[in-house]
């Protein structure tokens, strides 16, 4: 069965493409094959990959709007075993253009339905709750929150929980909360050392073990087209990722660290 991740928090800015993006690369790494869905129409995640945004042809809007197969869509990446389905900015209309249409949150559940042969599926989600997002929470069996260590993190995060909540008991019933990353920590902040207790009193063993800190590399390597891994393999923002990714594969082995 596939494993289906969506990287989801309604606050922008908490890491949520840099967590989809490196986490997919430390998989791929492992010889599983990994699809990245970019939904958010910023496309960050696909210029993470060394990829342009695309207008008009095989992309994440046109695969969800039935335009195009999913499985003609993906493209490989310069990583072996990593792909992408591209982002485009069209996908700023979906929350009007499905508005309408019966069902509007199985399009993407429907239209990747012909990716049979990935290990791994990443969907990016842009940082509101919209129908894009809606769409992403349906298709998923996981789903991983990244909290930025900073004041209100709590709040985001507890409005979150409320909406899969709602996506469970309406469409998904199977949906679950894989686990909440505590992102962006600095050491010698107390603020952050305070957000991370708070978050780990409140949700206790939903966090991950693993924290991933401020390391200048990480907003460094989407400029150079590239997860941190593969930018500066021995930097703690790299090494970080590589940690999480075997606490996730644990967690799906039902293996607790230690």
């Amino acid at each position: 069965m596939i494993e289906i991740f969506s990287v989801s928090n309604q606050k922008g800015g908490v890491g949520k493409t840099t967590t989809t993006v490196n986490l997919a690369t430390a998989l791929a790494a492992l010889r599983k094959k990994v699809l990245v869905v970019d939904l958010d129409p910023q496309g960050n995640a696909t210029v993470s990959l060394g990829q342009q945004r695309r207008q008009g042809g095989p992309n994440s809007y046109t695969v969800l709007t039935g335009r195009y197969k999913a499985s003609e869509s993906v493209v490989q990446t310069a990583i072996p075993c990593l792909y992408i389905l591209p982002a485009s900015q069209e996908l700023l209309g979906v929350d009007i253009e499905l508005a309408d249409v019966e069902k509007p949150q199985f399009f993407l559940k429907k239209a990747i339905q012909d990716l049979t042969d990935f290990d791994y599926i990443f969907i990016d989600c842009p940082p509101a709750v919209g129908l894009l997002t809606m769409n992403a929470l349906v298709a998923s069996t996981s789903v991983i929150i990244p909290v930025q260590c900073e004041y209100l993190a709590l709040e985001g995060v507890a409005d979150l929980i409320k909406t899969i909540e709602r996506v469970k008991k309406n469409f998904n019933p199977t949906l679950k909360i894989d686990g909440i990353v505590m992102t962006m920590f600095d050491g010698r902040s107390r603020l952050s050392r305070s957000v991370d207790n708070d978050v780990r009193s409140f949700f206790k063993d939903l966090v991950y073990d693993t924290i991933i800190p401020r390391n200048v590399r990480i907003p460094e390597a989407p400029s150079h087209g590239k997860p941190v891994m593969l930018y500066d393999f021995k930097s703690t923002g790299a090494q970080s990722y590589i940690r999480l990714a075997g606490e996730i594969l644990r967690r799906q082995k039902g293996v607790k660290n230690g």
